[in-house]
């Protein structure tokens, strides 16, 4: 069973590196959680290395952009990941092919920069790149059948550069990428993921961590932070690391999160995902 602790100060020099996740446990896309940047600050000051882990499909240039812009100081981190950057390898690999529909929003065509490739449209694509929805803001997974159907029967593979399934954005939670590529999945496309769980963004994450450090970090002195079950914590799980689950996030609500989970509800919920964190706790603090 999960050990439910109130502050990372418990657990945290065990630790020479921190993975972080970013939206629901550092901050909600609008503003940083203070108790979280103060958390993190101390195991800063005590020598740690805080990495940023993340499924946003930016690369990691526009992420720290975004972080500025929120109020995220750049000094509380030693560096980032996204899921953008592992996305960004395997399209410039030609694995999708030359000619791309791209799906997602204005917002995301930094992805594109600098890698030798055509967005076309998707009767003319080789290939899908999906980052997210057109509008996050009013439309679901279900407006994009006739898309999905018209590419099945083309046979177009979908690369997804967010494997979330869902995020909350200030206080109304929205879909992401990973929503379209189940629904994809579902009607019979193949979709390939290369944010967490998967082990693509950890292999670049622990590059920057030997990079940072001047050496190679054992797995039993990193642990993995964030409020995805299904992302942070069992992307933490399949690389032998221990987690932390932060449980006012996305599972608030299932997990009776206030101010901290209630133990029955966490039980309940860590048993019906058939995962279970090394620690857990409402929000980082």
């Amino acid at each position: 069973m999960t050990q439910i602790i109130e502050n990372f100060a418990e657990i945290s020099a065990k630790y020479d590196a921190a993975l972080v996740d970013l939206w629901g446990c550092l901050h909600n896309g609008v503003k940083p959680f203070a108790a979280a940047v103060s958390a993190l600050e101390t195991f800063r000051d005590k020598g740690g290395v805080v990495f940023l882990l993340t499924n946003s499909p930016r690369p990691s240039t526009s992420v720290y952009q975004q972080l500025d812009q929120i109020g995220v100081a750049r000094d509380l981190y030693k560096g980032c990941a996204s899921s953008g950057d592992a996305a960004r390898t395997a399209l410039a690999s030609g694995a999708y092919g030359h000619n791309v529909f791209a799906l997602g929003p204005e917002r995301d065509l930094t992805f594109y920069e600098g890698i030798d490739v055509n967005r076309v449209p998707l009767n003319q694509a080789e290939g899908i790149v999906c980052t997210g929805l057109f509008d996050d803001t009013t439309e679901t997974p279900d407006d994009y059948r006739a898309i999905f159907l018209e590419a099945k029967n083309n046979g177009l593979k979908m690369l997804c550069a967010n494997p979330d399934v869902m995020v909350d954005r200030g206080d109304k939670r929205i879909y992401c990428a990973g929503a379209l590529g189940q629904a994809y999945t579902e009607m019979g496309g193949e979709v390939h993921y290369f944010g967490k769980p998967h082990p693509p963004i950890y292999d670049l994450a622990y590059q920057h961590l030997i990079d940072i450090s001047g050496r190679e970090i054992a797995p039993k002195k990193i642990i993995g932070i964030g409020d995805g079950i299904y992302t942070d914590i069992q992307g933490a799980i399949g690389e032998n690391i221990d987690s932390l689950f932060i449980t006012g996030g996305l599972a608030a609500e299932a997990t009776a999160t206030d101010g901290q989970p209630d133990a029955g509800a966490l039980k309940q919920f860590l048993a019906k995902a058939q995962l279970t964190p090394t620690y857990s706790m409402g929000h980082l603090r």
